[in-house]
């Protein structure tokens, strides 16, 4: 495996097809009903969330270190953009940021851009955090030791002031996940939804 982050996903990117996936299942189920904005999609990769919610009429700015998922992702209603998140974030106030599965086996400060999307948000505006809860058996880590912490661990971890952050949402759902080959498997996700409210 590259030690370089950004060659790792741009081959990740780069192996898959260029086809347009479907969206993540608790985006989906979260954002069905929101009215649409002002949306950040952290982690973009092959964009099925930046499209979902475009299509429904939130204007998306989506965001990778992978340039080649990045150059992918085009369409109405959307604004692709490379950031390395280890050292750059997107400008701009946001509705709702979405972070799907935003783990990496490279060195990030997840919690410092997580508590950066939290302020990047409009009053009112939704941070979700959706994460591994389990390995799945196409996932990249397979260590049988690793550490999957919960939603209330990196709401913690986040320490954002109550006063202006109320947590919505914290749990472990499970799921049917379909890996590239087609293989199925039982998944935990753990579900953050964190709202601004001042």
């Amino acid at each position: 495996m590259t030690t370089d982050a950004t060659q790792f996903w741009d081959e990740v990117h780069a192996a898959r097809p260029a086809t347009a996936p479907r969206p993540n299942a608790r985006l989906v189920e979260i954002a069905a009903d929101l009215t649409p904005g002002d949306a950040l999609d952290l982690g973009c990769g092959n964009g099925g969330d930046a499209r979902w919610l475009a299509e429904r009429g939130w204007r998306v700015t989506a965001t990778d270190i992978s340039a080649v998922a990045v150059q992918r992702l085009a369409g109405p209603r959307i604004t692709a953009v490379r950031h390395d998140l280890r050292v750059s974030f997107p400008a701009g106030e946001f509705d709702l940021v979405t972070a799907h599965y935003l783990q990496s086996p490279f060195e990030l400060d997840r919690t410092g851009v997580l508590r950066t999307a939290a302020h990047a948000l409009r009053p009112g505006g939704r941070l979700l955090i959706v994460d591994h809860g389990s390995s799945a058996p196409w996932s990249w880590n397979q260590d049988p030791d690793a550490h999957f912490p919960g939603p209330a661990e990196i709401a913690a971890d986040l320490a954002l002031d109550p006063s202006g952050w109320t947590v919505e949402r914290a749990d472990s759902p499970t799921r049917l996940a379909t890996g590239p080959d087609g293989q199925t498997a039982e998944v935990v996700d753990h579900v953050l939804l964190i709202r601004r409210t001042a």
